[in-house]
Parts: structure tokens; C-alpha cells; sequence
């Protein structure tokens, strides 16, 4: 089919009337296509990063079918960016268009599962932006569903995708800097006081109840949108969630982890700023994984959380990860590249590049055409995101050491961590899980 003729095709299918119930809903869409033959695409959440994975699959030939945002301006922006034949505010337009084979979600934090798992019931794949899930529970979900329909489910961890990044991974899975024991990541950055406000009403062209969506609904306030909700518990995962996930998931990759860490040990509270964010700003935490419990096979990832410090405090980049071996360390900075130090800190080698959208959007496309999975999997990402929740729940809970069912998902006696794996959903709506 020729672009004009999906273009004039889309036109007249794309976007139709959203389903009144979920059973409404398209039945699934074909989940791979001949190498000749475009997918096509829609965009749920108008944010930089759903503009940002958009135009990079459009450079890979890809038309986007519809934008979705509960915000008019921020879905009427985006459609003209990206060239996209229908805008609106509800995703389930998305679902609804059986023209449309995968969806981007760069929506808030709290929609990612919700949405991801209803994309997968609808047939379509889905490129869910980090961290995949706002509670460990919902990463389960989104690994089953996406097992069940047997669609492709890429998370927006971009430095996966990259291939400058995957030959510096390479070096420490090869032995370059020695046995490696420990990776130590950090955020060390400046944030914004974002002050205290009082309830007020949502500003013309926003949909507020419909950005809430499945989420218990609080009050709008005006330091709440669009970025802020970061630092909220319905809606965000705090900075942990936001910069600390993308190098606690370069600590995985380079540590060679495939589970979970069986105890959790830190710190975590807000110690600058008095504003309205309810996440700490302040983060020591250690994850320990024993291995087979013999010499030489625990590991340690160490995150540290600094918003308060506005220089480059960890060599030279605001957020980091350092592998250290015995022979060497080799540090990452998925905006500046990689770095590989031998003994006494001599640079051997090093690589520089910033990390790429479009090869990890291309990586996404390969594995919906050929069946394969992708670099940043789901199970890759719910590894991932699970590191900021517990870092979070070992703050919420004040407890100073929690020790974690890897198999389970649960805590050791700890009730209060357990109640804090999951999440109360808005009692009736379509976007339950």
C-alpha cells in the first residue's frame, strides 16, 4: 500500500468514536508485518518524549495515526509536529483504530500499565516510556499481558537500543576492567522549589479528571502539571523514577543481573526543599544480590539521590554509573558516553555519544517485524523499575533495611512495604487494573 493511500485510508478509519466499555474495544491487529509494509502508529501522551519517539519513528518511515492527550494544546502541538491525521484526548480512540499496529506511551507515570495492558488486549504493540510501571504489581501485569497476546512490549530505556552503549557493556561483560563487584549510580542535580499551592480549578483545555484517569482523584493545583506530578505518590516515581531508573538499568545490564535484590538498605528523605513534592530528595540506598552465596558472587548496585547539589560531583556528569572491577572501572553517562580506566585511573578507551531514540525505535520496529524480542524488553524494564520502588517504599516506610522475595515479589515481614507494591485504583473506572 502506497503512503497516499494509507494516508487517505487512515482518514477515513483512524481514531474513530471511543468504545463506550472496554468490550468494545478492536480485535487485534496483525503482529508483524512483511518488510515492505509500514506500521503505523499512535501517540498516547503528548509530552517531549512522546514528540521525541514520534518524530524518530517518522525518520524510520513510520506515519502516525493519532495523538492523544488530555491537554488540547499539548495533543494539537504534537499532531502538527508529527504529522498525525487525528488529535484527541482519550487513548482509547487509539485502541479503537484497527488501522493502528503499536502505541507510544509518554503519559504520566500512572497510566503506563493501565495503558500498556489494555494496548495488548487491543492487539497492538506497544514502546511504554520509563520507568514501565508506578508499582512492582503493575510490572507483573504488563509482562503477562504482553505474554499472553504475544505482542512486542519495548521500554523507553534508550541507552538499551544504542549501539555505542551496548560495545562499552560489552568491555564489562568481557572482563575489561576484571571481576566486577560493585556498580555504584547517582543523580546530582539542582530541581526547582516547586512551592506550596492551594486546590484551584484546571485550566481551559484540560481535561484534569481524564489525566487523573485510574488514579484515586485529588484536587488539581497548578504546580502539579505537567511536570511536577513527578514528585506525587498517585501519579510519579520521584526522581528515583524519572533520572534514577535509566542508571540503576545500566547497573543491571553491565552487572549482568537478571533478578531482584533480596535486601534493600538506605536511606531516603526530604532534606532542602519545603514545597509541595512528597518524594525525597535525598536517597542512600544498597541492593545486595547474593549470588549462589559463595565468595565472590554477591553484587552491589549503590544508588545515591542528590537534587540539591548543582555541580558535577561524580566524574564529571549529573548522572552517572560506574562499574568497578579489579583491574580497572569504566563509567557510563548515557548523555556523554562511556569511559574505560585501568589501574591508577589511566583512560584506555573511551567512546562519546549521546543516547539514540532512533536506533532504539528501530530496535522496536525489528522486533515486531521479525517476532524477536526487543533490547529493552519488558521483563528488561519491570528489573529496572522495580529498583526505584523499593527505594521508594524503604523511604516510605522509614524502615532502614528491608529484605525482598525475589520469586513473590513480596517482603519479609513487612506488611506496610507489601501494602505499597501495589496501588489503589479509582473505584469503576475503565482503566482499572
Amino acid at each position: 500500500m502506497s503512503q497516499s493511500t494509507r494516508r487517505s485510508f487512515l482518514r477515513q478509519t483512524a481514531c474513530g468514536t471511543a468504545a463506550a466499555a472496554w468490550g468494545a474495544l478492536a480485535a487485534p491487529a496483525i503482529q508483524a508485518r512483511g518488510a515492505n509494509e509500514r506500521l503505523v502508529v499512535g501517540i498516547a501522551g503528548c509530552s517531549d518524549r512522546g514528540i521525541a519517539v514520534g518524530t524518530e519513528l517518522r525518520k524510520l518511515g513510520v506515519p502516525i495515526a493519532c495523538v492523544c492527550d488530555p491537554d488540547q494544546a499539548r495533543a494539537a502541538r504534537a499532531r502538527k509536529l508529527l504529522e498525525a491525521d487525528q488529535e484527541g484526548p482519550d487513548l482509547r480512540r487509539i485502541l479503537d483504530d484497527r488501522a493502528v499496529d503499536a502505541i507510544v506511551i509518554a503519559a504520566p507515570n500512572h497510566w503506563h500499565a493501565p495503558a500498556a495492558v489494555l494496548a495488548c488486549q487491543a492487539g497492538k504493540h506497544v514502546y511504554v516510556e520509563k520507568p514501565c510501571s508506578h508499582n512492582i504489581a503493575e510490572g507483573r501485569r504488563m509482562i503477562e499481558a504482553a505474554r499472553r497476546s504475544g505482542r512486542v512490549m519495548q521500554v523507553g530505556s534508550q541507552i538499551r537500543g544504542t549501539k555505542v552503549f551496548q560495545e562499552g557493556l560489552a568491555l564489562v561483560h568481557e572482563g575489561a576492567v576484571g571481576k566486577v563487584l560493585v556498580a555504584k549510580t547517582w543523580v546530582s542535580r539542582m530541581r526547582p522549589n516547586i512551592g506550596h499551592c492551594q486546590p484551584s480549578e484546571p485550566p481551559p483545555g484540560l481535561d484534569y479528571d481524564l489525566w487523573v484517569g485510574p488514579a484515586p482523584l485529588i484536587p488539581y493545583q497548578k504546580n502539579l502539571l505537567h511536570y511536577n506530578w513527578h514528585w506525587w505518590y498517585n501519579f510519579g516515581n520521584g526522581d528515583a523514577g524519572s533520572r534514577g531508573v535509566h542508571q540503576l538499568d545500566i547497573a543491571l545490564w553491565g552487572l549482568d543481573i537478571k533478578t531482584h535484590p533480596t535486601r534493600i538498605t538506605g536511606f531516603g528523605e526530604k532534606l532542602y526543599f519545603d514545597d509541595d513534592k512528597q518524594y525525597p530528595d535525598t536517597h542512600y540506598v544498597m541492593f545486595e544480590y547474593p549470588g549462589d552465596g559463595g565468595l565472590g558472587s554477591k553484587r552491589l548496585i549503590v544508588y545515591e539521590q542528590r537534587l540539591w547539589s548543582p555541580y558535577w560531583g561524580q566524574v564529571d556528569c549529573e548522572d552517572g554509573c560506574t562499574f568497578y572491577g579489579d583491574e580497572g572501572y569504566l563509567t557510563v553517562d548515557m548523555h556523554q558516553g562511556w569511559k574505560l580506566f585501568g589501574p591508577k585511573s589511566v583512560l584506555r578507551r573511551q567512546a562519546q555519544k549521546y543516547f539514540d531514540t532512533g536506533e532504539h525505535c528501530a530496535d522496536f520496529l525489528e522486533a515486531i517485524r521479525n517476532g524477536g524480542r526487543p533490547s529493552a524488553d519488558i521483563e528488561i524494564g519491570h528489573l529496572s523499575a522495580t529498583l526505584p520502588h523499593l527505594t521508594n517504599i524503604l523511604a516510605r516506610t522509614g524502615r532502614p533495611q528491608l529484605t525482598f522475595d525475589p520469586q513473590t515479589e513480596k517482603f519479609i515481614d513487612a506488611p506496610d512495604a507489601d501494602a505499597l507494591t501495589t496501588r489503589t485504583y479509582r473505584e469503576g473506572h475503565w482503566a482499572r487494573l
